[in-house]
């Protein structure tokens, strides 16, 4: 990227602009991504990214910022997920297809009636594919605020939520409200969706969510380390990204960048591709009521 050094990209407003949000797209979802796959629920963050489609095109119908649009269909889809699934694992993926299929249906109606309404060229590549170098500076604050929200939230439930991916039984014992803390957790879900939807689309959004996720989970046992090695590897996911499609301005043909989300999606693939050279770490197999045991009391409490 012989671009990459030169004054003008990141003396560039949108380019800034794009670095930093893209800094919080992708270190939020590194951190709940990881609880995302420990509780074996990459299909409901998979369906809140199809579902956050179906705000995004209504928001573009009534004009409106597009992340409110991403933003409160997924928190609805996930309470509706949660709410009306039974408890195992099956009956929460049957609930969960059903919310996305009629939310796809949604979202079909919407662009058709936006594109009737309105001579705007590529609002449904914007909601699919997502389009970080136009996003408004003075929406910077908003999504800031709503990853932080997401992240204190995963942070004061992280010992509920190992408990209850560990041993769902054993915390209802304990007293805790199994299906409230899941309500709880896909909401801040599907915030992260959303974050990661106006970065890179509502489509490839559950690129940033598992990808990192899972690579970090392969190279470390540790919760904790997890998390953090997730976080910087969707950070240098996306942050390369970012260069690589400001870069790709001058590739053939020339004067047509590529998308960001293409080299996002192609980073994070390969860093999950790399993981595979390192042995995966093993130790011998626990009880769930020892895993459980290092939650503390204090999982108890929610």
């Amino acid at each position: 990227m012989h671009y990459l050094f030169e004054p003008g990209l990141f003396s560039s407003g949108p380019v800034r602009t794009a670095l930093l949000v893209g800094a919080v797209v992708a270190v939020t979802s590194g951190v709940i991504g990881v609880f995302t796959v420990l509780r074996g629920q990459s299909f409901a963050g998979h369906s809140l990214a199809d579902v956050a489609t179906t705000g995004g095109s209504g928001a573009f119908l009534v004009g409106v910022n597009q992340f409110w649009g991403f933003l409160v269909a997924g928190v609805v889809a996930a309470a509706l997920m949660e709410g009306i699934g039974v408890q195992r694992r099956r009956g929460r993926d049957v609930a969960t297809g059903v919310v996305l299929g009629a939310a796809l249906g949604l979202a079909a109606l919407f662009l058709y009636l936006g594109t009737l309404r309105t001579a705007t060229t590529g609002a449904a590549f914007t909601v699919l594919f997502g389009s970080i170098f136009v996003i408004s500076p003075d929406t910077v604050p908003v999504l800031i605020a709503s990853g932080a929200v997401a992240l204190l939230v995963v942070a004061v439930l992280a010992r509920v939520l190992l408990l209850t991916s560990v041993s769902p039984d054993l915390a209802r014992a304990r007293g805790v409200h199994v299906r409230l803390v899941g309500i709880v957790y896909l909401a801040a879900l599907a915030v992260s969706v959303s974050l990661a939807a106006v970065a890179i689309g509502a489509v490839l959004s559950t690129a940033l969510l598992i990808g990192p996720a899972a690579t970090a989970l392969r190279l470390t046992k540790s919760p904790v380390r997890a998390m953090a090695v997730s976080a910087l590897a969707g950070l240098a996911a996306t942050w390369l990204g970012i260069v690589g499609a400001y870069d790709s301005y001058y590739w053939p043909p020339h004067g047509h960048g590529w998308p960001v989300s293409f080299f996002v999606v192609v980073l994070v693939l390969a860093g999950y591709l790399l993981s595979y050279l390192r042995p995966r770490l093993r130790r011998p197999p626990r009880s769930p009521h020892e895993e459980a045991a290092e939650c503390g009391p204090e999982a108890a409490r929610v």
